[in-house]
């Protein structure tokens, strides 16, 4: 996966870099996550239908994370990709589970569009943003029959993003944000049968980022 997401980046820098303003960015921050229907269907394990309450933990390892990649356009107007390390952790685990989590992340990768204001609050630009793509979680499920952990592709994410940056240099700034997502995610469990959810997670970020 890490090698898919460096190729991807790499695709969206390639040809702008000569032509238009390219941005790195780099963001951590507090990340939780809503409630949702939880859908399992497990012959080993058997099933489950439950609404389950999740826990991002953002500060224990591995870390909730982000990098992102901009094409400003324009002053106003860019495009670009973003890469979140999401995680959820079940806050109570359903009776005949050991783990139930995607920690080492709910991944999301997504294509955005970016609109930014430089010239309305002085020297800091507000912007909001928000884009589609896929989640590629890492799913860890065990109970007392089966165990599966790995990545896996389950289905498509959305993010929607507002916030504010402030210039250090020409070249450096940081900025503050709030930043949804949300994931429809649907795993196959080894032993057979397969893991529903649709997760929405919110995120309060700082970050810095590099224009070049």
């Amino acid at each position: 996966m890490k090698r898919a997401l460096a190729l991807c980046f790499a695709m969206l820098l390639a040809p702008a870099c000569a032509s238009a303003q390219v941005e790195l960015s780099f963001y951590a921050g507090a990340q939780s996550a809503q409630p949702s229907e939880v859908l399992i269907r497990d012959p080993l394990s058997g099933s489950l239908d439950a609404r389950l309450d999740w826990e991002g933990l953002s500060f224990d390892a591995p870390l909730y994370y982000g990098i992102r990649a901009t094409r400003w356009r324009s002053s106003a107007f860019g495009v670009g990709l973003d890469f979140a390390h999401n995680k959820v952790y079940a806050a109570s685990l359903p009776e005949g589970y050991d783990v139930l989590e995607m920690t080492d992340g709910l991944n999301t990768l997504t294509v955005n569009a970016y609109r930014r204001w430089s010239d309305v609050m002085g020297a800091i630009s507000p912007y909001v943003g928000g884009g589609v793509g896929i989640s590629v979680p890492h799913v860890e499920v065990a109970s007392s029959t089966a165990q599966t952990s790995g990545y896996q592709l389950t289905g498509p994410a959305a993010t929607w993003i507002a916030g504010a940056s402030f210039p250090l240099t020409d070249q450096w700034s940081v900025f503050g944000e709030y930043k949804g997502t949300y994931s429809s995610n649907k795993a196959d469990l080894d032993g057979g049968g397969t893991l529903e959810t649709d997760i929405v997670t919110n995120a309060l970020n700082v970050g810095v980022s590099f224009d070049f």
